[in-house]
């Protein structure tokens, strides 16, 4: 790792050196992200990467879909050399839509697993979240719980919140499922969950984990990294959530847990391709991803980063091990199945 920090550090540095060797300003020296997330720990990494490398990163945040859509209006005049999108769903439509460039990274290839970035080195998983079913200890024993499968039978009646279904978590949810357990089971367990909820799907992530623990439902399908949110908040209902309401991982007989992914890939007409690149090799290092994993509380994509000791506290589990690329490959077909069992009504 230590030889790939040298070799970035001597490319970037090479770059900079001819930069001003040709009488261009620093200020030309430099990327434009476009991001969805939100997190000051990668604004923190963006400005280590300036200190360390003299390429100067500009940060254009906003949703994922404008992102896209901006991207393709600019076309060769975009500003653009990067794009990070929040889940792993929204890279495989820019790729669809002539949107990014290949990368030819043998870091990169090495360091992200091959379920956690695209086939054709388009783009690569950045983070990673578990999408888990989150518990009343006082209500619910561990031993009830099983697969999200079950949590479509009868015995949950009335039991479950979860997000709306234009979140694009769930969305990620149900076409992992698509591809995992086949379209009509998936349908099967949409229509069954629907039947099960507590009340109509409203608010985020921490507002399940808050309906739980009011007694509202007993159960919730939820991010991890939010319970790492919730205990660093600094509001007394955050923090008692967290530390009252259980993690449960779900299907570890069977397929194994969902996981959702922020992922990045370098624009089709990026200005600094060479730059792009670097910048990713540096946000999937294990300094960078540490850096992130106990600031986000997300799971690293690079395998060799040690967790810290929150995610530890939350147990070992096995991952389902499907390529991300389906989140993006069925989300369509995953909208229509949750419009279909009348998800949000």
């Amino acid at each position: 790792m230590r030889k790939v920090f040298l070799l970035l550090s001597v490319m970037t540095v090479g770059m900079v050196l001819s930069a001003c060797q040709l009488g261009i300003n620093r200020s030309d020296n430099a990327i434009t992200v476009f991001s969805e997330r939100h997190y000051e720990a990668d604004r923190a990494l963006y400005d280590l990467f300036e200190e360390r490398t003299g390429i100067q990163v500009n940060l254009v945040r906003d949703g994922a879909d404008p992102l896209l859509t901006r991207l393709e209006n600019e076309g060769e005049d975009t500003i653009a050399d990067v794009l990070v999108i929040a889940d792993a769903g929204g890279l495989v439509r820019a790729k669809d839509r002539g949107l990014l460039q290949t990368m030819d990274s043998p870091f990169l290839e090495d360091t992200v697993p091959e379920h956690l970035r695209d086939a054709d080195n388009y783009w690569v998983g950045l983070t990673k979240r578990a999408r888990v079913i989150v518990y009343h200890p006082d209500r619910v024993h561990e031993s009830e719980l099983s697969t999200y499968e079950a949590l479509a039978e009868e015995e949950w009646s009335g039991r479950v919140v979860t997000r709306q279904a234009s979140n694009i978590y769930n969305q990620s949810l149900m076409a992992a499922l698509i591809e995992a357990i086949g379209d009509e089971q998936a349908y099967q367990f949409a229509q069954g969950l629907v039947s099960n909820f507590a009340e109509s799907p409203s608010g985020n992530d921490r507002a399940q984990a808050s309906k739980v623990l009011q007694g509202t439902a007993d159960v919730a399908i939820m991010n991890t990294y939010y319970f790492g949110i919730m205990l660093n908040s600094g509001e007394d209902w955050q923090i008692e959530a967290a530390n009252t309401l259980a993690i449960f991982f779900p299907n570890q007989e069977t397929t194994g847990t969902h996981i959702n992914a922020s992922a990045i890939g370098v624009t089709k007409h990026a200005p600094n391709p060479e730059a792009a690149q670097a910048f990713i090799e540096f946000l999937l290092s294990e300094e960078a991803q540490s850096y992130i994993t106990n600031n986000t509380y997300e799971y690293p994509i690079n395998p060799n980063v040690e967790l810290p000791a929150l995610l530890q506290s939350w147990g070992n589990f096995k991952e389902m091990q499907i390529n991300i690329e389906a989140l993006g490959k069925y989300n369509n077909r995953a909208k229509e199945i949750m419009d279909q069992v009348g998800w949000d009504n």
